[in-house]
């Protein structure tokens, strides 16, 4: 039985509920959008809209997906909502609390790709001034993965209830006249205004707000794909802000080569055995007073790589070396996996003393504050003036914030590589010991193949230097 809907729910809840009255199964139905003179034909109108359906209780959850999915390009959703709907209303109550359910994982990820694409028509739509018979008016073109426009545009009409807009995709286009919400047919891209004045004020706040430190070009083109560019009118000055955010980012960290109260511990001979020796003393942070003893870096002098940690573990803590516990052997296997020997490397930390709580036959670690991390900056500044490493690598969050501030995070710029006043190349990646302590098997999967991926990175950016 070949049932036509029109691209909207509604259409479709009428055919259902037509299809329900008369008890006929999903395998006996075949939806389909256009007119087909072949097979039988069963209009939505006739059954009318008011008929009773007994027994028909639908739950909300279905509805709320059914808006979303109504949405979705893909020709299979009337049938798949159909055939959900059909076994809601014959036993299957529960089904979907079923995520692992092969209907309810399909209807689940179409909802989430229109969700997706909702979200990205929201904040890429850029409205463009114009005057229609001497009033101000705002036109957007934009062009949507899905069918979003009906679903989206309540959205606008609340966002800029006292403006007169339209927006305008290939499918469909909507207009909000100050009362009201119309909708029209599609409008190419030719037929959409050109530049205004408002612009390049755009252009400006976009530049200046843009922040090179936080730069993930992954993560920027998964959010604003492409094919979204030419409707953005800041899409034209991401390339040139690419390219300046490691100078730029250089240029943000170099104030930040303040002098820590460290300094005043800080040897006449500034050769790492000198520091070592001198750092044995420094009293600059509470950290000492629980400490065992001061874990100072090691590794050749002339180390054209090093790797800067948080601080020492417990293991570090009480055998006086730079990662060596089990965070240290998985550095160390990982190091090996991308073809870096340890023994070649310089390894520090940002922190050199452990910090800890609880009691002495349990010492659990205390991840140090920002008062910690400023009174050993001398320390790591003197070690990195000493070995003038070609790159650096930050292992977890502390230690990058002791380069570039607190405001940096892991998550937003990994495996980043950027030149600073430190070294020509340098980079924040996760911390073993973090891999190690996330209780979810597949996450610490994934954590650590980035991790590999980073590591992998360094090698190949260090082959690169010379």
């Amino acid at each position: 039985m070949r049932v036509e809907v029109g691209p909207d729910l509604e259409s479709f809840r009428a055919a259902a509920r037509g299809l329900l009255v008369r008890g006929v199964p999903p395998e006996r139905v075949l939806f389909t959008e256009e007119r087909d003179s072949q097979g039988s034909l069963l209009a939505p109108e006739s059954v009318p809209a008011s008929a009773p359906v007994a027994g028909l209780a639908v739950p909300p959850a279905f509805l709320e997906l059914a808006e979303k999915v109504a949405c979705h390009r893909a020709p299979e959703r009337w049938g798949l909502l159909y055939r959900v709907l059909w076994r809601l209303t014959h036993g299957e109550r529960k089904l979907l609390e079923v995520e692992s359910d092969a209907d309810v994982y399909r209807l689940l990820s179409l909802a989430k790709a229109v969700q997706r694409d909702a979200h990205k028509m929201k904040a890429f739509v850029r409205f463009r001034r114009v005057e229609r018979e001497g009033e101000e008016y705002f036109i957007a073109w934009h062009r949507p993965e899905h069918l979003v426009v009906r679903y989206v545009a309540p959205f606008f009409a609340r966002r800029f209830p006292s403006m007169r807009w339209s927006i305008l995709t290939p499918d469909a286009s909507v207009s909000w006249d100050l009362e009201r919400l119309l909708f029209g047919p599609g409008v190419p891209r030719s037929e959409a205004p050109g530049e205004d004045a408002l612009e390049e004020m755009w252009g400006t706040y976009y530049a200046s707000t843009f922040n090179p430190a936080r730069l993930n070009v992954r993560a920027m083109r998964a959010e604003m794909p492409r094919k979204h560019w030419s409707t953005l009118p800041e899409a034209r000055l991401i390339p040139e802000l690419v390219r300046q955010a490691p100078e730029r980012t250089a240029r943000m960290v170099r104030p930040r080569l303040e002098v820590s109260e460290s300094s005043r511990f800080l040897p006449e001979q500034r050769d790492i055995a000198s520091l070592a020796e001198a750092a044995k003393g420094c009293r600059a942070c509470p950290l000492h007073e629980r400490a065992t003893r001061t874990v100072f870096g090691e590794g050749p002098e002339d180390a054209r790589l090093m790797l800067v940690g948080e601080q020492p573990g417990d293991t570090e803590d009480r055998e006086g070396r730079p990662f060596i516990g089990p965070a240290g052997r998985l550095l160390d296997e990982v190091l090996a996996g991308v073809g870096l020997k340890r023994e070649e490397l310089y390894v520090t930390n940002a922190v050199k003393h452990f910090g800890w709580m609880g009691e002495e036959k349990q010492r659990l670690h205390a991840k140090p504050g920002r008062r910690e991390v400023l009174a050993c900056k001398a320390w790591l500044h003197a070690e990195v003036e000493r070995v003038k490493p070609r790159m650096i690598v930050c292992l977890g969050a502390t230690a990058a914030q002791s380069f570039l501030g607190p405001g940096f995070r892991i998550n937003l710029s990994r495996g980043q590589v950027f030149e600073t006043p430190w070294a020509k190349a340098w980079m924040a990646t996760f911390h073993p010991s973090a891999l190690l302590r996330m209780p979810d098997e597949r996450a610490r999967v994934e954590a650590r193949r980035h991790f590999e991926e980073d590591l992998r990175k360094v090698a190949d950016t260090l082959r690169a230097l010379g």
